[in-house]
């Protein structure tokens, strides 16, 4: 269903309203439904070692999980995808594939193919090679480093992109991988398909760079702590780099990002993580720095029990706040309902709060997941007034040199061809010398697909790279993003 069709079909309730607000008690789905967890006791599940060995990591595994229950033409499809388009190899925990067609009851061979096809969690966290676009797989102007954050690094790892806050990327790996990543050109293994690239230092001093760059930068007061996603880092470890962040006068704000409190709510359960998270909390309150998690929810299935228990001992060690940065994904979640489902899922039933939904970055192969800047204004006007003011979440657009945007920000917009044109009011680090920084304007491009038949036929005479000189692009751009890796 198109995003226009969707919007237009909104049925009123009883009440009048196009949305039907309802409270809905949070489930943990039965695990034992599927043929390889069908012995799994609900101390296995509740052991974050036991989740982390029994992550999906390839079609076997998948195979071997959920047996005949699906088809083989949808393993076949997910083999070529992983094969031919995939930027992301497969690392999907069993908590999130246990979100995976939640209210199916399986009634024999094949019996869950299609509800498995169509489940939004599957579809972003499995993408298979029939899900992805036949006519743009990729915009023209994709890149793997789509936000420039590599070219805005201050030390190895530490992007400095807006005037006050930076983001350290402290590790390349996460306990899940999403296909859609925006930094999927560092996060993960390499497949076939992208090569990824290497951080060239050793993580300590990679960490002592970053320490270092924030003790001598006393403008910077807001500090994103990310990867990869802080929970594949031991807590020991970063638990001595928060504290070190801690006792730098500059900084009042830092923030963890961490998919992990949603794909595998276990670890951030373990009472060693609770513990030092509460340490960690209550230097940061005796000092008047603000300390939040964000995390990243796509869909409502993926609130669960144990995510809702995870966020309240977080909550109750001392973490200030726990918002939510979702991604807006056609055949997920670009759609009222379940936007405003999500939302209310996270703040009744979790303790979240809905703070962003990012529109989906210009990276390699996401054209499907990817909407225009209208359809994201629509559905900001479409989720208005039902959520309290402060917990309802902004649609933002990520420009490229720009930076985060509300998608009504645009300075001006060429929806024939689907160019949006952006400003702003602060240089990056890569434009301290440029005079001209804060009076140009910058382009961000929908997915030609969604463009009118005119601007379609504009992009097919004027955009279409051939095969050759598409892999010259991306030979060009990684021999240029391993060349700013090893200067540091």
């Amino acid at each position: 269903m198109s995003i226009e069709t969707s919007i237009a079909s909104l049925v009123e309730d009883a009440s009048g309203q196009p949305y039907p607000y309802r409270r809905v008690e949070l489930v943990e789905p039965d695990w034992t439904r599927f043929p390889g967890w069908r012995d799994v006791t609900a101390a296995d599940w509740a052991s974050v070692q036991w989740q982390r060995a029994h992550c999906v990591k390839n079609v076997r595994q998948l195979r071997e999980l959920m047996g005949d229950l699906i088809d083989d033409r949808f393993y076949a499809d997910l083999e070529r995808d992983q094969a031919e388009r995939a930027t992301m190899s497969m690392l999907v925990p069993p908590q999130m594939l246990n979100t995976m067609v939640p209210h199916e009851t399986p009634s024999g061979p094949g019996s869950l193919t299609e509800a498995f096809y169509a489940d939004p969690i599957r579809h972003y966290m499995l993408p298979v090679l029939s899900d992805r676009r036949t006519d743009w797989a990729s915009h023209p102007h994709a890149t793997r480093d789509s936000l420039h954050e590599h070219d805005m690094w201050a030390t190895e790892g530490l992007t400095h992109r807006y005037p006050t806050k930076v983001l350290a990327e402290l590790l390349p790996t996460c306990p899940q991988y999403c296909g859609h990543c925006t930094r999927m050109d560092l996060v993960g293994n390499s497949t076939p398909v992208i090569e990824k690239l290497k951080f060239a230092g050793k993580p300590n001093d990679r960490i002592g760079d970053m320490l270092d760059y924030l003790r001598r930068t006393p403008q910077v007061r807001d500090v994103v702590v990310s990867g990869g996603d802080v929970a594949n880092m031991p807590w020991p470890r970063l638990e001595a780099f928060l504290t070190s962040v801690l006792e730098i006068e500059n900084v009042r704000d830092i923030r963890l990002a961490t998919k992990a409190l949603v794909g595998l709510p276990q670890h951030w359960l373990q009472p060693d993580v609770v513990e030092g998270m509460s340490r960690v909390a209550g230097m940061a309150r005796s000092r008047g720095v603000s300390l939040a998690i964000h995390t990243h929810a796509n869909h409502a299935q993926s609130i669960t029990p144990l995510v809702a228990e995870a966020s309240r001992a977080m909550l109750d060690a001392g973490v200030r706040d726990v918002r939510n940065q979702g991604v807006l994904l056609n055949g997920v979640n670009a759609d009222p309902h379940a936007l405003l489902d999500l939302c209310f899922a996270l703040l009744d039933g979790a303790q979240v709060m809905p703070y962003y939904f990012y529109m989906c970055d210009m990276i390699p192969y996401s054209e499907h997941w990817r909407v225009s800047v209208a359809d994201a204004q629509r559905l900001q006007h479409h989720i208005m007034g039902y959520l309290p003011g402060f917990a309802t979440p902004r649609i933002v657009c990520d420009v490229p040199f720009v930076g985060k945007r509300w998608v009504h920000q645009l300075a001006d917009y060429d929806t024939e061809r689907g160019i949006s044109y952006w400003t702003k009011n602060y240089r990056t680090s890569i434009e301290a010398t440029d005079p001209e920084a804060l009076s140009r304007t910058y382009e961000y491009y929908d997915p030609i697909h969604t463009l009118p038949e005119a601007g379609q036929r504009w992009w097919a005479e004027h955009g279409r790279l051939d095969e050759s000189a598409l892999k010259a692009a991306e030979v060009a751009e990684a021999s240029r993003r391993t060349a700013a890796l090893q200067a540091y």
